[in-house]
C-alpha cells in the first residue's frame, strides 16, 4: 500500500508558509528562464538605488566630514595609516577599516566629494543586492521588494548621502556578508570582525544569527550556541570600546546624558515606535529631530515601553498561528537598534534620541515585515487583484524613490543642512549655532552672530555657542567682547580646548604673549593632539625670540598634519630669524607644494634666495607673490632691493614707491627710496621721503644726515 503524499499545506506547517530554508542549504539551480529574470531583477534594483540617489554624488562635504576627511591628518601619510590603527584616540572613533578606506580615497582623488559620495552609493546598492540574497535564501517573501524599501527609503539618505556615514554602509555590507556565508564559522567570523572594525554597532550579529536558527528550527542547540560565543565576546568588546571612546573622546558625557536607567528605558520606548512612523510615513525627515522631554513622573511616557514589550508577547503567543517570521523581524529591528536606544551614551543624545542613520540596518527588519505582510496579502487576492497590488507596490517603490533624490539634496552642503533643518526643527540650538559659526566663516558675521545669539536663547549654559560668538566678535576687531564670551564659555567648561586656543589667540594678537601662552599651554594638555595650537603658541614663542622653542612646537605641528603650509611657513620663518637660510628653503618649498598660490611664502622663499645670492630664483619667486598679490608691500619692497643689488634704480625705485602706497609708515623704505632717488639726481623728491621717514622715526641720524645734505 502506497504511503499518502503529504498535502502543501502539511508540507508548509500550520501556518501555511514554506518554511525557511537554512543558510547552510544552498539553493538549486535555477532554470535558465529563472536566471534571466534573476539578472533582470537584480539589475532593476541597482539601477533604481543609482537613480534614487544620483543627486548625492553633487554632494560636498557636510558637519564632522572634516574631523573624518578633510581636516583629517592621518589620511595623508603611511604614518597616519598606521596611527588609524594602532592609536585609538588618533581619529573620532576607533573603527580603523573605516577610516582605511577613506586613507585610501584621499591617495586616490584628494579632497574631491565626488569619489567618496559615489563609493558610499556603490556601498550601499551592494548591500541591497546582498539583503536581497539572504532573504531569498531564507525564503521570506517579497524579498526582493525587501531589499528595494531598504534601497530606496528616504530614511536612508543620512547614511549614504553623509560622506562620515560611510561606516553605516562598510559595516552593513561586512554583516549582511557574514550572515551570507554562515555557518561556515571562519569566513563569518572574519567578516564580522571587518563589520565590528568598521562599526561596532554590529555587535549585535551573533544574536542575529541565533534569531535565525531559533526561526529555521524552532530550538538552538548546544553547538550553534557555543559557536557563537566567541562572536559574542569579540562583539562585546569592541562595543566597549566605542562606549569608553564617545564617553571619553567624543564627549558624550555631561548633563545631557545625566538620565536615570528609568528615563533611557521611557527614551528606548519611544525610539522603538518612532521609526516604524517614520518608515510608514517618511514626512519632515531631518538631520536633527527634536529632543524629547523625558519625565519619569509622567504616566503616559509608560505607554511607549509597554506597547513595545506588549507586541513582542503578542506575536511570541501567536507564533503558532502566524508562525515565528513576524516575530524574528520584530525582534531582529529592536536588538540591532538596541545600541542606539539610550541605554548607552552616544554625542548625538545632545541636541536629539533619534536620527535617520541610526535606523540603517534596523530598517531590515521593518521592511521584511512589509514586504512579508505585504506578499501573504497580494497572494489571498484574486488575478486582478494581485495586478492591483503589484501595481501599488510599484507607485510606492516611485514614490520612495522621488522622496529620497529629494532628501539627497539636504545634504549639498552646509548651507542645505542647516536651513532645512531648521526650517522643521525651528528650536534646535544646534543647527542654530553650527549655521552661525558657518555663516562667521563665509564673512556674514552679522548674520551669523543673530544664529548665535538665538542658539543662546535656546541652550544658555552653552560654552560652543559662546565660543562662536567670541570668533564673530574677533572678526569685528571687538576684541574686549570676544574675551568675554571666550571666558564665558570657558566658566561654562573649564576643559574646554578650542575656547583656550581661540582666546589665546586674541590675546596674542593684543600682544598680551605671556597670557596668550599659559592659553596655549592649557589647550595643549587638554588635546596634545592639536597642530593649529602648536602652531599658533610657536608663533607667540617667536614673538619672545624663544626660537628654538618654537621651532619644536612648528615641528610638532607638522608630525601631526604633515600637510599644513601655515606650519611649514612660520617654521621657514624661525630658522630665518636664526640666520639658518639653508634650513629655511626647505620648509618654504613645502610649505609651495601644499599651497602654490601662498603669496607670504613666495615673498619670504625670494628674500631667502637672494640672501643666497641666488637672484634669478629670487625674482621669480617675488614676482610671482606680486601676482598673486598686486598691492604686498613687503615683495615690493623685497624685489627693490635685489634690484637695487643689480644696479636697476628705476625698476628699484618704481617698486618702493608701490610699496608705500600699501605700507605708507615704513621709515626705512622712505630713506631707502630717498637714497635710490639722490642718485638718480631727484634731489626734490628726495627731500620728501627723507622728511616721511624723520617724521616716522625723529632719532634715524642717516636721514637727518641725508636732508641736511640735500639742503
Amino acid at each position: 500500500m502506497k504511503r499518502p503524499r503529504p498535502s502543501r499545506r502539511d508540507e508548509r506547517g500550520r501556518s501555511g508558509r514554506r518554511p525557511p530554508r537554512r543558510l547552510d542549504q544552498r539553493p538549486t539551480a535555477a532554470p535558465t528562464g529563472d536566471r534571466v529574470r534573476v539578472v533582470a531583477a537584480a539589475m532593476l534594483l541597482v539601477a533604481l538605488t543609482l537613480a534614487a540617489y544620483a543627486p548625492a554624488l553633487q554632494a560636498g562635504f557636510i558637519w564632522d566630514d572634516d574631523s573624518y576627511v578633510t581636516a583629517n591628518p592621518t589620511l595623508q601619510t603611511l604614518d597616519g595609516l598606521r596611527r588609524i590603527w594602532l592609536e585609538p584616540g588618533a581619529v573620532p572613533q576607533y573603527y580603523p577599516l573605516t577610516f582605511t578606506s577613506f586613507w585610501i580615497e584621499h591617495h586616490l582623488w584628494g579632497l574631491q566629494p565626488l569619489g567618496y559620495h559615489l563609493t558610499n552609493v556603490l556601498l550601499h546598492t551592494l548591500n541591497a543586492l546582498l539583503l536581497w540574497l539572504v532573504l531569498v535564501r531564507l525564503r521570506v517573501p517579497g524579498a526582493w521588494v525587501a531589499a528595494a524599501l531598504f534601497a530606496l527609503h528616504p530614511m536612508q539618505v543620512e547614511s549614504v548621502a553623509w560622506v562620515c556615514e560611510r561606516k553605516n554602509v562598510l559595516s552593513g555590507m561586512f554583516a549582511l556578508s557574514a550572515i551570507l556565508v554562515w555557518p561556515r564559522f571562519l569566513p563569518a567570523a572574519v567578516l564580522f570582525g571587518c563589520a565590528l572594525l568598521s562599526k561596532s554597532v554590529t555587535c549585535s550579529l551573533p544574536a542575529v544569527l541565533l534569531l535565525i536558527v531559533w526561526w529555521q528550527q524552532g530550538a538552538i542547540d548546544r553547538r550553534t550556541a557555543w559557536r557563537v560565543v566567541p562572536l559574542f565576546v569579540v562583539g562585546l568588546g569592541m562595543a566597549s570600546v566605542t562606549i569608553w571612546m564617545e564617553e571619553h573622546h567624543v564627549g558624550a558625557a555631561g548633563e545631557e546624558w545625566a538620565l536615570s536607567l528609568v528615563e533611557r528605558a521611557l527614551v528606548a520606548g519611544r525610539a522603538l515606535w518612532f521609526y516604524p512612523r517614520k518608515f510608514l510615513w517618511p514626512g519632515a525627515l531631518t538631520f536633527m529631530y527634536p529632543r524629547w522631554s523625558v519625565d519619569a513622573r509622567v504616566w503616559w511616557q509608560y505607554l511607549f515601553p509597554a506597547a513595545a514589550v506588549a507586541v513582542i508577547v503578542v506575536l511570541h503567543v501567536a507564533r503558532r498561528k502566524i508562525g515565528r517570521g513576524p516575530l524574528v523581524a520584530t525582534l531582529y529591528y529592536a536588538g540591532s537598534l538596541t545600541p542606539a536606544l539610550g541605554f548607552f551614551n552616544v554625542f548625538p543624545m545632545r541636541y536629539s534620541f533619534v536620527a535617520d542613520h541610526f535606523a540603517y540596518l534596523p530598517m531590515i527588519g521593518l521592511a521584511a515585515l512589509a514586504s512579508a505582510g505585504g506578499s501573504d496579502v497580494v497572494q489571498r487576492l484574486s488575478l486582478e487583484g494581485r495586478r492591483l497590488g503589484y501595481g501599488a507596490c510599484a507607485v510606492v517603490l516611485l514614490v520612495l524613490s522621488l522622496l529620497t533624490a529629494h532628501q539627497c539634496g539636504i545634504y549639498r552642503d552646509l548651507h542645505s543642512l542647516w536651513t532645512d533643518t531648521l526650517a522643521k526643527n525651528p528650536d534646535c540650538w544646534m543647527a542654530h549655532n553650527n549655521l552661525g559659526a558657518m555663516l562667521v566663516k563665509e564673512g556674514a558675521v552679522d548674520d551669523g552672530i543673530a544664529h548665535l545669539t538665538q542658539a543662546l536663547l535656546l541652550k544658555p549654559n552653552n560654552p560652543e555657542a559662546e565660543n562662536d560668538l567670541a570668533v564673530a566678535f574677533d572678526m569685528q576687531g571687538q576684541h574686549d567682547d570676544a574675551i568675554t564670551h571666550y571666558m564665558q564659555a570657558l566658566r561654562l567648561n573649564p576643559d574646554y580646548p578650542n575656547a583656550h586656543y581661540n582666546l589665546a589667540d586674541t590675546l596674542r594678537t593684543l600682544g598680551k604673549t605671556d597670557d596668550a601662552i599659559v592659553h596655549y599651554l592649557r589647550a595643549l594638555r587638554l588635546k596634545p593632539r592639536y597642530p593649529e595650537a602648536h602652531n599658533s603658541l610657536g608663533l607667540a614663542l617667536a614673538g619672545q625670540r624663544k626660537f628654538e622653542e618654537a621651532i619644536a612646537h612648528y615641528t610638532e605641528a607638522l608630525r601631526l598634519n604633515p600637510e599644513y603650509p601655515e606650519a611649514y611657513y612660520n617654521l621657514g620663518n624661525a630658522f630665518r630669524a636664526q640666520g639658518k637660510v639653508e634650513d629655511a628653503i626647505t620648509p618654504y618649498a613645502a610649505a609651495l607644494r601644499l599651497r602654490p598660490g601662498y603669496a607670504e611664502v613666495h615673498n619670504n622663499l625670494g628674500a631667502a634666495l637672494a640672501a643666497q645670492g641666488r637672484t634669478a630664483d629670487a625674482r621669480a619667486h617675488l614676482e610671482q607673490a606680486l601676482r598673486l598679490k598686486p598691492n604686498y608691500a613687503e615683495a615690493h619692497f623685497n624685489l627693490g632691493a635685489m634690484l637695487i643689488g643689480e644696479r636697476r634704480l628705476g625698476e628699484a625705485t618704481a617698486h618702493f614707491m608701490a610699496g608705500l602706497e600699501t605700507r605708507p609708515e615704513y621709515a626705512e623704505a622712505h630713506k631707502t627710496l630717498g637714497s635710490l632717488l639722490v642718485e638718480q639726481g631727484r634731489g626734490a623728491e628726495a627731500i620728501a621721503q627723507f622728511e616721511a621717514a624723520l617724521q616716522l622715526k625723529p632719532d634715524d641720524a642717516e636721514a637727518r644726515q641725508q636732508l641736511d645734505r640735500l639742503r
